[in-house]
């Protein structure tokens, strides 16, 4: 068990948050929110003993081992994956290398026999003898292969060491286990595994996520962070989200009411106070109207960007006819004979194992890109906006501020900065924002800058490959309702579990000749997917 109290965290004299009382037990699994810049990952560091608070204390329960997601990807290049798995229990990873130092002694000692019994011991007590077993089911579980267990780390890509790192975060068993971000760079099979296993595990885990799915499935409990303060509240994120909604909704028809009873009393003083016969009735209500107050409603450090997107004209019967796609890239045929038709009501998910090829696709339905075989053809009524995963091009090196940059982009006649900066606001770049050079720009205002784009092109098919990258919970909401409402054509792609059942009302995936069209719901291809594979 974890107890916080009193806790607070300033930085500069300014408080991120203050007087935090908390108790998180076993069997449970909180789930950590808050807007970007709100403290999510501080507070993680607090838990974990790596940042100490400015005032109170965090208490942990005698022999408890706490384990926590590294961050560094490059941390273990010089250890084998084995051994950076096993490095996640620090004292069962000592003994281990003590013990195998000793017996490759060439003058082994009696004092050396000594310590080696010592060690076996301990090393049998903390199931030593099981933790390569141990190592490779949890790796083989993200998806991995066991015959990476013996290779250098320094030779793994990228997604490869993030789900080692996750390995050694899960392994040995630890009474709590903190995780911040940990379905990034997971494919679906890994997380639907990850969820599972933190379903089934008996100690502390504490994690900090944006996808939402995860946090629906796996949290018990949800800790808030907004306002400065922390909260904890039973239930998942949905049931979070869908209360703090109905209390912002309650709070704003009180205030509402008692604004109205004020000017209702005000009007009453006003008109009768010089009235000798009303006077003692005017009396009566300006002491009631010194006791009423209105509530002011909390300023919450969360803020939704406002997505909609307003297609110019409606979609024709004719949208899209592909056939015969095929592309390599690289060497690599990531498209092979890919036909389909998209209709004026599809909202189409493409899903691949390989994410190069829905990338290839929407480049060459862009033309962006050409195909080495097939043709496809638009159909007259449509306009296209995309929205590409790589949007390197659009910012680096680029010298102009967001509004000019945003100005270039303007169909119509106001290009005003009046405008402009109303519209930026609503994009959450307020003040002086919005004179920030867009080279320097963080990869989550970058996606904001790329949906205002979008939004002033009136197109009336939206193609999207992977655009809740770098989004924090709020704008991904903010993004999803704005797909859900859209009158058009989306075509898109995404990890996002919740994102890609809300939106999508057609599947289509792309296999290695041609594709499959799924009328399923998403859960139910899943479902499907991982039965028939596993």
């Amino acid at each position: 068990m974890i107890t916080v109290s009193d806790v607070s965290v300033n930085f500069s004299g300014t408080p991120l948050f203050s007087h935090v009382d908390l108790k998180l037990t076993d069997n449970n699994c909180y789930g950590i929110i808050g807007a970007n810049g709100a403290g999510k990952s501080t507070f993680l560091k607090v838990l974990s003993g790596e940042l100490e608070p400015t005032k109170g204390e965090v208490v942990i329960s005698e022999n408890t081992r706490m384990s926590v997601l590294k961050q560094d990807h490059f941390a273990f290049d010089e250890y084998t994956v084995l051994d950076t798995v096993i490095y996640g229990n620090k004292r069962l990873y000592d003994v281990m290398k003590e013990k195998d130092a000793i017996y490759l002694k060439e003058d082994f000692t009696d004092e050396d026999g000594l310590r080696a019994s010592e060690l076996e011991a301990e090393f049998a007590e903390l199931n030593g003898w099981e933790a390569e077993s141990d190592a490779s089911r949890l790796i083989q579980g993200l998806g991995l292969s066991e015959d990476l267990l013996q290779s250098p780390m320094k030779n793994l890509t990228g997604n490869e060491k993030v789900k080692v790192l996750l390995a050694q975060a899960l392994f040995g068993q630890p009474e709590i286990i903190l995780l911040d971000e940990p379905t990034n760079n997971l494919d679906i099979k890994a997380i639907a595994w990850l969820e599972d296993f933190i379903l089934d595990y008996p100690g502390t885990v504490i994690v900090v996520s944006h996808d939402r799915h995860f946090l629906n499935t796996v949290c018990t409990h949800m800790v808030d962070i907004d306002y400065n303060k922390i909260k904890l509240y039973v239930g998942n994120y949905e049931f979070w989200y869908e209360s703090s909604q109905l209390i912002q909704a309650m709070l704003k028809q009180q205030n509402k009411r008692t604004e109205e009873k004020i000017k209702e009393l005000q009007t009453f003083v006003q008109r009768f106070s010089a009235n000798k016969s009303k006077s003692r009735q005017a009396t009566s209500r300006r002491k009631l109207l010194e006791k009423l107050t209105v509530e002011e409603m909390p300023a919450s450090s969360r803020r939704y960007p406002f997505v909609s997107f307003t297609p110019d004209r409606e979609v024709g019967k004719e949208v899209l006819v592909v056939e015969g796609l095929s592309k390599s890239v690289d060497g690599v045929k990531v498209l092979d004979d890919v036909s389909f038709r998209i209709e004026r009501t599809d909202k189409v998910a493409f899903l691949c194992d390989n994410e190069l090829a829905v990338t290839a696709l929407f480049d060459i339905l862009m033309e962006l890109t050409e195909p080495d075989e097939g043709t496809f053809k638009w159909g007259g009524t449509t306009s296209q906006s995309y929205f590409p995963k790589d949007n390197t091009a659009f910012f680096e090196g680029r010298e102009e501020t967001i509004i000019d940059w945003l100005r270039q982009y303007v169909r119509g006649n106001d290009t005003t900065d009046t405008y402009l900066r109303g519209f930026l606001g609503r994009m959450l770049f307020s003040g002086e924002d919005v004179f920030k050079p867009v080279k320097v720009l963080s990869g989550g205002e970058r996606v904001r800058c790329m949906l205002s784009r979008m939004m002033m092109f009136g197109a009336n098919v939206l193609l999207l490959d992977q655009p809740t990258n770098h989004l924090d919970l709020e704008s991904i909401t903010a993004v999803n309702k704005g797909l859900q409402s859209f009158k058009g054509v989306v075509l898109f792609t995404s990890h996002d579990h919740e994102f890609i059942s809300t939106v999508a009302n057609r599947i289509i995936v792309i296999e290695e000749k041609g594709i499959r069209d799924i009328t399923a719901t998403y859960d139910e291809y899943l479902a499907e997917k991982y039965q028939v594979e596993g």
